[in-house]
């Protein structure tokens, strides 16, 4: 009887430890600038979205060696222009990571030999995916914006080839929390279906104008269509051009409830 109760005792013991080790981290988040990315899941994956790192002004010095950023397990962008690919290719050969970008981007990577279609993940909207485990899964949703690859030749002269279609994208982490990287865009209706069908806990929303939403537009679509509880505020004050603050997303807001996060480039928060 005694025997029993002690293997009872040790069973249960087993259970709770195993349940600690399972038991999932917070995710954490780094902003680098603009609208580069390091998410570090419960899991321990690390995905990087817009790299614009190297060359991003905003981006502090010490963190401009890529190799800081350690392990990667996949990286992402957005779209087309240079200030979202940025270092994507750069990482993804230092790691052997994946990139997760639109199909026809992807054909323009691999054409130029930037890497091979093997490294690829080429998708388009609503068509989830999970390149790196079951436990995470990528959707890329729509954006309003504009998308193609400018590069020099190899003469040096400037070329320009299609980017597809600008994008989001909704991660969907371990434990389900859920974010979404809006990219670069303006105001668009289905916002409304990215609230009702994917419930992110935390949007990434550019700020700065010119190109894509200011604070007005941006603290409208929070306002009547995303909802969403947490919004970091990015994409603003790297060039001169994109004028938006966060002082100014917080006023146009006003009274409405929802979680403010405004992050310094570098910084990493936690978020649950």
């Amino acid at each position: 009887m005694l025997i029993k109760k002690i293997i009872g005792i040790l069973s249960a013991l087993a259970f709770v430890l195993a349940a600690g080790l399972t038991t999932a981290e917070a995710a954490e988040i780094q902003w680098f600038g603009q609208s580069a990315l390091k998410i570090t899941t419960p899991g321990g994956k690390v995905i990087v979205i817009d790299p614009f790192i190297t060359k991003n002004p905003k981006t502090p010095k010490d963190l401009k060696d890529l190799k800081k950023l350690g392990k990667v397990d996949l990286v992402m962008i957005t779209h087309g222009h240079g200030d979202h690919i940025g270092d994507s290719v750069a990482i993804a050969k230092m790691n052997g990571a994946k990139i997760v970008l639109n199909a026809d981007m992807g054909r323009t990577f691999a054409t130029n030999g930037w890497t091979s279609m093997k490294q690829l993940v080429r998708i388009n909207k609503s068509g989830p995916v999970k390149p790196i485990g079951d436990g995470i899964t990528i959707t890329m949703v729509r954006a309003e914006h504009s998308s193609e690859v400018v590069y020099k030749d190899s003469g040096g002269k400037m070329s320009m080839e299609p980017g597809g279609e600008p994008a989001g994208y909704i991660i969907k982490l371990e434990d389900g929390y859920t974010i979404y990287h809006a990219g670069d865009t303006g105001v668009f209706g289905d916002m409304k279906f990215i609230a009702e069908f994917y419930k992110p806990d935390v949007a990434f929303l550019p700020i700065g104008g010119w190109f894509t939403m200011d604070p007005a537009h941006a603290a409208y679509a929070v306002k009547t269509l995303l909802k969403t509880k947490t919004v970091v505020p990015f994409h603003y004050g790297t060039f001169g051009l994109l004028k938006g603050t966060p002082e100014q997303f917080k006023a146009a807001l006003g009274n409405f409830k929802t979680n403010v996060v405004v992050m310094t480039p570098g910084e990493t928060r936690t978020f649950k």
